[in-house]
């Protein structure tokens, strides 16, 4: 911690800078909060500001009253373990063997990852392709497309460059393996990149919404995006509201409530991922890993 006596004017100004542009990055957050929990004549009214006014959980009623919400969201974090799982373990395995200097076709490989960023077969061949290997309404349709990031790869591979030659000349002068070496030594020295692109991965995958509306029509297997997605859209229906049989209670809230109350649903989850990723950001990775 800076004491007091160290904290120069400058210094000071600097936080007041931080504090002032987190305020202004928090306030969007504070201000759909507050309209999830107001009331119908407040949001109308434009009374809400970053606190709710007439607090009301009518829109949260709505959020929750499918049966099948619940069902969604546990569905959704299993996509969305699944997913990051084999999505971060397909970038390791890209990333790692791109890092050799002696690997013949290095640069070739890296301009087939390199060329994705910049062309795609485009949205119709990519349907086509997911219905002719039979995956349409299937959780793989939603893992399988976008399993790994070029991006995130060439992260991965300028971390596992920047490694130390010398600690893995040891590791192979005492007998170990490529194999070995990249799950014992290479991936613990790379905590801080694995969770930070882990986390890349989870809340790309977790706010996803286009695949799954193209590739999904069970309901059954909707994940937690687009079935928020229904809700918000059958409270601008009346004539699907009165068939949900629930006209009674979206007549008391508007559609920027039960959007802001979506939005929260949808957001805290993952938002409650960070703190525990939190110090993988902050440590250094190389800390005692080589010793002077």
């Amino acid at each position: 911690m800076l004491s007091l006596k160290k904290l120069t004017v400058g210094t000071a100004f600097i936080y007041a800078i931080v504090t002032f542009v987190v305020i202004i990055c928090l306030f969007p957050f504070l201000h759909i909060f507050a309209m999830s929990f107001s009331s119908n004549r407040a949001i109308v009214s434009n009374l809400v500001g970053i606190f709710p006014v007439e607090f009301s959980t009518n829109a949260y009623q709505v959020v929750f009253m499918d049966n099948t919400m619940v069902r969604s969201l546990v569905y959704t974090i299993i996509l969305t373990v699944i997913y990051t799982g084999i999505s971060i373990m397909m970038t390791i395995f890209a990333a790692y063997p791109l890092t050799k200097k002696d690997l013949k076709g290095r640069n070739i490989f890296l301009g087939f990852f390199i060329i994705t960023m910049y062309f795609s077969g485009g949205m119709i061949p990519d349907y086509l392709l997911i219905k002719d290997i039979g995956l349409l309404n299937s959780m793989w349709a939603l893992i399988l497309p976008g399993v790994i990031s070029t991006y995130n790869m060439i992260i991965m591979k300028t971390f596992f460059s920047n490694i130390p030659d010398s600690i893995k000349e040891s590791a192979r002068l005492d007998g170990c393996s490529e194999i070995r070496l990249l799950f014992t030594i290479i991936m613990p020295l790379s905590t801080a990149s694995i969770a930070t692109i882990s986390l890349f991965y989870a809340v790309g995958k977790w706010n996803a919404f286009q695949d799954a509306l193209f590739y999904i029509s069970n309901t059954n297997l909707y994940p937690l995006q687009l079935k928020l997605y229904q809700i918000v859209f059958n409270s601008m229906s009346v004539e699907i509201s009165a068939q949900e049989g629930v006209l009674d209670l979206f007549s008391n809230i508007t559609a920027e409530s039960l959007k802001a109350a979506c939005i929260m649903f949808a957001t805290l989850p993952i938002i409650l991922v960070y703190p525990w990723l939190q110090k993988y950001f902050i440590h250094g990775v190389m800390i005692g890993a080589v010793k002077e």
